[in-house]
């Protein structure tokens, strides 16, 4: 889905980059076309699924950066998983506010000076620090951005090499093949085995939202979630490796003055959900997965 003329406008306006055209990256070395291609990224979306990508809709872009829907109206993306495109570590997580116009950005460092942008999303999974594995979900896609900035849910994808912007961003290479830029259509092969089918949101349910994550190394990520309509938490452990086959995975949750509630058990997908009412009480919550565990404090008292 192409952004309309007034989007285009807006994000021009956003970023503050005009109508210029953009200033596209010198081809990169050939040692780090080697490392690009032995780091074997991937689409940013779960195996199997098809998605148009548009580096040329958006008058906000300088380089190679791509812009990716595949649904045919203006929300049909809203909430879609996106996937991280390479196994890496999150450097970023945290909405960009009145920065620049990412609003919710995940930014996964892959080594080497490699590195991937995930902006705009709805949601975001994982935390700054932790590891991920190619293919583990790290959010959603959304349209978050300036305040008063309004575009149409899509994801936001830049590949970066180095950092003297924006002449170290890169063309994405998926699957050993690099995008055939400006305009294409890809079905996804980040089918490594560790993208979780489920989200934290549809094991607790309607109406609750990620308030808090730690990650369990390569393991998986435990989830705490809020339900603000009714004052109830909730958490659970999604695993990111084994997926389908029933292993060891642990959630917990302890309401402060209140016995600590545990599910544990070998399962496919995920451990939970665990749910206790602790509006206005300080939570201690946490996980295991495979030889990872994770121990709160007491926290989130409000």
């Amino acid at each position: 889905m192409k952004l309309s003329r007034s989007m285009v406008a807006g994000l021009a306006l956003l970023f503050g980059l005009g109508t210029t055209t953009p200033a596209f990256a010198d081809p990169e070395p050939e040692s780090a076309q080697a490392q690009l291609l032995a780091t074997n990224f991937q689409m940013p979306f779960p195996c199997g699924q098809t998605w148009t990508g548009n580096s040329s809709a958006s008058s906000a872009h300088q380089s190679w950066e791509i812009d990716f829907n595949r649904g045919s109206t203006a929300d049909a993306d809203l909430g879609d998983p996106v996937v991280a495109a390479a196994s890496g570590t999150v450097v970023i997580s945290a909405h960009q506010g009145s920065t620049n116009g990412y609003g919710n950005l995940v930014k996964i460092d892959h080594g080497g000076g490699w590195s991937t942008y995930y902006a705009h999303l709805n949601t975001r999974l994982v935390s700054a620090g932790q590891s991920v594995s190619q293919g583990q979900q790290i959010g959603t896609v959304g349209n978050t951005s300036k305040p008063g900035n309004n575009i149409s849910p899509h994801l936001h994808y830049e590949v970066r090499l180095g950092t003297s912007y924006p002449s170290n961003i890169q063309k994405a290479v998926f699957n050993g093949v690099t995008f055939g830029y400006p305009v294409q259509t890809l079905s996804s092969k980040n089918c490594g085995g560790s993208s979780n089918p489920y989200t934290p949101q549809e094991a607790c349910g309607a109406g609750y939202d990620v308030i808090d994550s730690a990650g369990l190394g390569t393991d998986g990520t435990v989830y705490l979630l809020y339900n603000g309509s009714n004052g109830n938490n909730c958490v659970v452990t999604m695993k990111a490796k084994s997926l389908g086959t029933a292993t060891a995975t642990t959630a917990y949750l302890e309401v402060q003055g209140s016995t600590r509630k545990t599910d544990s058990g070998n399962y496919g997908y995920y451990a939970g959900p665990v749910y206790a009412a602790a509006a206005n009480t300080c939570v201690k919550w946490g996980g295991k997965a495979g030889a990872s565990a994770y121990d709160s404090p007491f926290e989130h008292c409000g």
